[in-house]
């Protein structure tokens, strides 16, 4: 097995229980420097931290596993992760079968997405060292679940910093076209092929329940709606009325189909346009909301473009807040982890000033449990949702 060795110094934070070593932070390999193969890691006296793999074309050189000595390259080791994974997600939603089963680094497997969709599992491998071991993964998720098909969503741009391709592939079973999904008593369906992320979006359920307060009898813009789940909450819980916008042709087809699915089309529709554009044409035309959702997808790619995308948010929801009828509620959302918690909230206190709004904020809520948090990794952390008031 490779042995890797730290420089002086930088073993504290991977000591405190952080999982990533970069680059930079290794003073010594012995041993073969493939892509993905598994290492053990030292600190410079040679005091022994923890078990992982290495990949040295990566910024993120080692990524651990285990703080003990495992066999990392068995079965056995990741039927036992998985079935702990599994037993937490069973805890939290015991009548549940849609759920994020394995969420990387949280549940101790860096690199590994897994989402279970009903019978179907999604799940993406997004470092070398998964990637490698994709036939023991398959055989544990075979032996724990027996899902009737298995696809990989690879087609993420962070596979070509692990020096791997993006692709599409269907690794065991057959997926149908579509997989239909129950969410607080909606159904929703879900392209496990082509859908964004591994098919859909799991970590705002507990979050669309704030509609359940505050959307009865009310109008209701979703900016950046995708399937249309804040719609349809919306809808369910008594909204007068709701406008989606998106400006994926697709993703506004999937939105009208999934209000049809729930009854909801009477009072739920959806325009395909450029939710920017579409927010300054609405205020032209005299429009106002009781709720407006803003839920974008990440603006944030990494810390270089954090000014200028910090502009964007700013633009999105001064428009929204002057929207708002008097005692409306403005939701807003960024999965955008480089945008940290307080700058999310100095966004929206900008946003409030330049609309000319005084807000309260109602409630801040994360990402749904079953993408765990670890305070030792801040990374497993990237959802923030705000709720405003206009007063």
């Amino acid at each position: 097995m490779t042995r890797i060795s730290l420089k002086k110094n930088e073993d504290r934070r991977i000591k405190a229980g952080h999982p990533w070593v970069f680059s930079n932070e290794i003073g010594r390999i012995e041993g073969a420097p493939e892509p993905g193969v598994a290492c053990e890691l030292f600190d410079v006296s040679g005091t022994y931290i923890g078990t992982g793999y290495h990949n040295p074309h990566s910024l993120i050189s080692v990524r651990l596993l285990s703080r003990k000595q495992d066999d990392i390259d068995s079965v056995g080791f990741f039927e036992q992760r998985i079935a702990a994974a599994l037993a937490h997600r069973r805890s939290l939603y015991p009548r549940m079968e849609t759920f994020r089963l394995i969420y990387g680094e949280s549940d101790f497997l860096p690199g590994l997405v897994v989402d279970k969709y009903g019978d179907y599992l999604s799940l993406q491998l997004l470092s070398a060292g998964m990637d490698r071991r994709r036939g023991l993964i398959l055989e544990a998720l075979q032996r724990l679940l027996s899902p009737k098909g298995i696809i990989a969503r690879n087609d993420v741009a962070v596979r070509t910093m692990e020096g791997m391709t993006e692709e599409v592939e269907l690794l065991q079973g057959t997926i149908p076209d579509a997989v239909l999904m129950q969410e607080n008593g909606l159904t929703f369906e879900v392209d496990l092929r082509n859908g964004q992320k591994t098919g859909g979006f799991l970590d705002q359920k507990e979050n669309h329940l704030l509609l359940q307060a505050i959307s009865k009898d009310t109008d209701v813009l979703d900016c950046f709606c995708y399937s249309g789940s804040w719609a349809a909450h919306a809808g369910f819980f008594g909204a007068r009325s709701v406008l989606g916008l998106d400006i994926s042709e697709r993703a506004v087809a999937l939105a009208g189909r999934n209000a049809a699915l729930n009854g909801l089309s009477d009072r739920v529709s959806f325009e395909e346009c450029d939710a920017f554009d579409r927010l300054r044409s609405l205020k032209l035309e005299g429009r106002s909301f009781g709720v407006v959702v803003m839920d974008p997808p990440a603006f944030v790619k990494n810390r270089k473009n954090l000014a200028e995308a910090t502009k964007g948010y700013i633009t999105i929801n001064r428009r929204a807040l002057e929207l708002l009828e008097p005692g409306g509620y403005l939701i807003s959302c960024s999965c955008s982890y480089h945008m940290g918690r307080e700058p999310f909230r100095e966004m929206l206190a900008t946003a409030a000033r330049q609309a000319k709004r005084e807000v309260r904020l109602v409630t801040a809520r994360s990402q749904a449990p079953d993408h765990p948090v670890l305070l030792n990794f801040p990374e497993s952390e990237y959802l923030k949702c705000l709720v405003l008031q206009v007063v």
